[in-house]
């Protein structure tokens, strides 16, 4: 797809006012209600969805098709990501009035470091076709980790650890012990140090990096059009904070979520070998943009499904456990009778 400067300009502005409009409505520090959540859920998916149809209209089906596939896949793993923001909010405590307003900064600081992940991608993928050997193999790989990382947490408790940047960064500049209002930085004995709200941010948009890694590549694995790129990243992060706030208490419920994740990485990290190899004269089938896009939907339903389903059969041994252990003090207290 040629995308002019022009409308990169416009693509951009478009996204900062979207921003600007985002910050001035959680401008006051306030608990997010499961209404108010989902209509702006509801709002994203909605631009999300009409930006696409855009695309199709005055661009391309192929780029239509490709910026769906792509944000349905980045928003899958941005879902990934909302269980280390829960552990990150727990860990720093964060007050639920100021959870918004740390998820705003966070992820718009996750954006702008996304950017920069994306151009870099661009340029290597544009004078270096061997690099899709190198993103497929490291897709396939995060896949394979995942799993085993799933098996693993069904076992351990998870717990949120700070990363060397973010553990300098409170050394150089100091952390006040406790949160003032939405202030980010505060004078501590004549010295300006952070509040723990800076930090928290600071750690949403960092951690996100991480995720970043397995991300960038995977929707390279759909496209190679940088605008597509971007864009299906900007709507998928864009809508996480409201996404956060709506199904915040249902995390828990999608235990095979990443087993689901671990498919479509995997999937994707074949597609990027198959593209490489073809890219070498090697005359190997390419999986379409359509396929892509049935084979994620289909793993994604899937996957809730069988979520939900293990879930009710947790809760009701859950409960049949509750009543036995009630039936067995009821028995013993007549037998003491």
């Amino acid at each position: 797809m040629d995308v002019s400067w022009t409308l990169w300009a416009l693509t951009i502005l478009g996204l900062v006012a979207l921003i600007s409009v985002d910050f001035f409505i959680g401008r006051k520090p306030h608990d997010v209600s499961t209404k108010e959540a989902g209509i702006w859920t509801i709002v994203w998916i909605a631009l999300a969805v009409l930006f696409g149809l855009g695309l199709l209209v005055f661009g391309e089906s192929q780029a239509s098709g490709e910026f769906f596939a792509g944000f349905i896949t980045e928003k899958s793993l941005s879902v990934d990501n909302l269980f280390v923001f829960v552990l990150i909010m727990a860990k720093f405590s964060v007050p639920s009035q100021l959870q918004q307003r740390v998820l705003l900064i966070g992820v718009l600081i996750a954006l702008v470091l996304r950017a920069i992940f994306i151009a870099a991608g661009a340029a290597v993928i544009a004078n270096f076709s061997w690099v899709f050997y190198i993103f497929g193999a490291f897709l396939i790989y995060t896949a394979w980790k995942l799993i085993q990382e799933a098996r693993a947490d069904e076992e351990e408790e998870d717990e949120f650890e700070e990363n060397r940047l973010l553990k300098s960064i409170e050394h150089r500049f100091g952390v006040a012990d406790k949160y003032h209002g939405t202030k980010l930085f505060i004078r501590n004995n004549g010295k300006r140090v952070l509040t723990p709200l800076m930090v928290v941010m600071l750690a949403i948009g960092t951690t996100d990096v991480l995720f970043a890694l397995d991300s960038i590549p995977a929707i390279f694995g759909l496209t190679q059009d940088p605008y597509i790129v971007f864009t299906a990243n900007a709507f998928a992060l864009m809508g996480l904070r409201q996404l956060y706030f709506l199904i915040g208490g249902l995390l828990k419920k999608l235990v095979h979520l990443s087993y689901g994740l671990s498919v479509i990485l995997g999937f994707i990290g074949v597609k990027l070998v198959l593209h490489a190899l073809h890219e070498s004269g090697v005359h190997v089938p390419e999986i379409s943009i359509p396929f892509s896009l049935s084979v994620i939907c289909g793993v994604l339903v899937i996957t809730t499904i069988t979520s939900l389903i293990a879930t009710r059969k947790q809760d009701a041994a859950a409960k049949g456990a509750e009543k036995d252990e009630e039936k067995d003090d009821s028995e013993n207290v007549g037998a003491e009778k």
